[in-house]
């Protein structure tokens, strides 16, 4: 009789938790269906106000959007390049979402380059690096700062901190963050000026003022 009972109280025991990961299960696809528009939402209209920022605040039309890949040093990366036009329809340049990996993980930036290679402006989309030193990239290459690349013509020679023969002051204490970011900006380049080279074309997008 005790076995008995023994095995009656281990088969509710698994009833029970079977139970509770269904409905946990449940609560958690409710919870994501619920809360993914939301968030992509959000995320879209940061990248739309990130666009405007880089390329100068203007009112812009996205009259290109296109992804780019390539293998750069065995891995393959990729880049989202939004060409842009003022109102009349005059070619701002675009606006290019490049990745990299920093000292504590990805680095994700959005840069805007002119028609004739000129960084217009940055933002950071993502990253993980060090609070106080790395995650100073977000403000450290601005235009005005020590580390300014802003105006700057990526047509003339790569970006390079000074520690490597270029011209850019890297942040204090943080140089593997610096060789990082400064290579996501000359890989979104390249993925740009290729493009237009080869001529390719993609979907247009209107950016509202906002």
């Amino acid at each position: 009789m005790k076995m008995k009972k023994l095995e009656s109280s281990l088969l509710n025991m698994v009833l029970v938790l079977v139970c509770v990961a269904l409905i946990m299960g449940g609560l958690l696809a409710w919870v994501n269906n619920i809360t993914s528009g939301p968030i992509s939402q959000q995320a879209e209209k940061a990248l739309a106000d990130g666009i405007k920022q880089v390329m100068g605040g203007e009112k812009l039309t996205v009259v290109e959007e296109d992804t780019v890949r390539q293998t750069i040093d065995g891995k393959d990366c990729v880049f989202i390049i939004h060409k842009t036009q003022d109102g009349r329809k005059h070619d701002l340049g675009a606006a290019i979402e490049t990745t990299t990996m920093g000292f504590g993980g990805e680095l994700k930036v959005l840069v805007g380059i002119d028609t004739n290679g000129k960084i217009l402006g940055y933002t950071l989309l993502q990253h993980a690096e060090t609070p106080g030193l790395g995650a100073k990239a977000d403000t450290w290459f601005q235009e005005g700062q020590k580390g300014d690349i802003v105006g700057k013509s990526m047509a003339e020679k790569p970006l390079a901190v000074t520690k490597d023969g270029g011209d850019v002051d890297a942040i204090t204490a943080s140089t593997i963050t610096s060789r990082a970011f400064l290579k996501a900006i000359n890989q979104a380049y390249n993925a740009y000026a290729n493009k237009e080279s080869d001529g390719q074309t993609g979907a247009t997008k209107q950016i509202k003022e906002g």
